[in-house]
C-alpha cells in the first residue's frame, strides 16, 4: 500500500485528487480537513487540522505516511490588501514549512507541494529555471514556501516535488474563472474581441492526474527534488477561451472588438488594473519538462473539461 497524506482534502484540487486516488488500487489515504463536519469518504482516515500556521501540529496526520501532497492553501480572494500578505504568508509559507519539518521527523519519503505559476510573476513566458518574481500576496507566500522547503530539506532523506500550475479550471471552479463563465452564460456583450494575448491553463483533471503521478514514487522516480510547470499544453487568447466556454455551454459568444488600450485605461480608472492584466496580458508556461522527464501527457482536452463543467453546472 502507498500511504499518502492529502492536505486540504475538501478543497477544489484536494477533493478531486482524493477521489482519483480512492478510485485507484493500492492507496492508503489520510486526509486533513479544517472543520469536524468535513468528513472524507468511507475508507479515508480523516484528521481535523483547524488552523494552519507555524505552530500547527501535524504529527497525528503524518503517522505512517510515506508521501505528503500539500494542497491546503489560503487564497487572497475577498481580503483587504493590507491583510492579505500576512494571512497568506501564515498559511501558505509558515504552515507549509512546519508541515515539512514534522514530515522529515516522521520519516516521510516524498513531499509534493502544490505551488503556483504566479511565483514567476503576473505576465510573461516562463520556464522552471527562471528567476522567481512573485508580485501579489498569494504568489509571494507560495514563493517563500518553496524557498523554505528547499532550505529545510537540505541533507534530509525527504524528496520535494514542486508543482506550479497556472489558472486551474474544472467543475466547481470559483473566483475569476467562475465569474467569466457567468458572464458568458448570461449572454453579456464582452469587450474582449480585440485582445491579442496568450494564456496557459490547466484542466483540473490534468492537474490531479499529474499530482497522482508525482505522489507515486515507483511510477515517477525522476520527479524527486524537481520543479514542474504544468499545463494543458495549448495556450489560448482571452477571446478564444470565451468562445470555447460559450460552445461548451451551448450559448452564443458576444465579443466586441474594443481596443485593448481603452480597456486598460478604464480598468485603471476603476482601480482594477490587476484584474485587467489577467484578462488582457499573457502568461505562458513551458510544461515540456513534465512530458520529457516523466512521460506525462494530458488526460483531457480543454473542450473535454469545459463540457464536463457545463454538465456539472446543469446538474447532469
Amino acid at each position: 500500500m502507498r500511504r499518502v497524506l492529502i492536505t486540504g482534502a475538501t478543497g477544489f484540487v484536494g477533493a478531486q485528487l482524493l477521489a482519483l486516488l480512492k478510485h485507484e488500487q493500492g492507496w492508503d489515504i489520510t486526509a486533513t480537513v479544517r472543520l469536524p463536519d468535513q468528513i472524507a469518504p468511507d475508507g479515508i482516515r480523516t484528521v481535523v487540522v483547524p488552523d494552519l500556521n507555524d505552530a500547527t501540529d501535524w504529527l497525528d496526520a503524518l503517522s505512517g505516511v510515506e508521501t505528503v501532497v500539500h494542497c491546503a492553501a489560503q487564497a487572497q480572494l475577498g481580503m483587504h490588501a493590507g491583510d492579505a500578505l500576512a494571512v497568506c504568508r501564515r498559511t501558505n509559507a509558515h504552515a507549509t514549512c512546519r508541515l515539512a519539518s514534522q514530515a522529515i521527523g516522521a520519516g516521510v519519503r516524498r513531499f509534493v507541494y502544490i505551488s503556483t505559476a504566479k511565483v514567476h510573476g503576473e505576465s510573461g513566458r516562463f520556464h522552471e529555471a527562471d528567476v522567481l518574481s512573485a508580485q501579489d500576496p498569494y504568489g509571494i507566500s507560495k514563493m517563500e514556501a518553496e524557498q523554505g522547503l528547499w532550505e529545510l530539506t537540505k541533507g534530509s532523506d525527504m524528496e520535494v516535488v514542486v508543482i506550479r500550475p497556472p489558472l486551474v479550471y474544472g467543475p466547481g471552479v470559483k473566483g475569476n474563472f467562475a465569474t467569466m463563465v457567468h458572464w458568458v452564460r448570461k449572454g453579456y456583450p464582452l469587450p474582449f474581441g480585440a485582445v491579442d494575448n496568450q494564456r496557459s491553463l490547466v484542466a483540473l483533471d490534468n492537474l490531479v492526474d499529474f499530482i497522482a503521478l508525482c505522489a507515486d514514487r515507483t511510477r515517477s522516480p525522476r520527479a524527486g527534488n524537481q520543479v514542474f510547470l504544468i499545463s494543458d499544453g495549448e495556450d489560448v487568447s482571452t477571446p478564444e477561451l470565451l468562445q470555447r466556454v460559450a460552445r461548451a455551454y451551448g450559448v452564443p459568444s458576444r465579443l466586441w472588438p474594443v481596443p485593448t488600450a481603452w480597456l486598460r485605461l478604464a480598468a485603471r480608472l476603476l482601480g482594477q488594473s490587476a484584474a485587467a492584466d489577467r484578462l488582457l496580458g499573457s502568461l505562458v508556461v513551458d510544461s515540456r519538462k513534465a512530458r520529457d522527464c516523466l512521460g506525462w501527457r494530458p488526460v483531457v482536452t480543454m473542450e473535454d473539461q469545459l463540457r464536463k463543467m457545463a454538465l456539472h453546472d446543469q446538474g447532469v
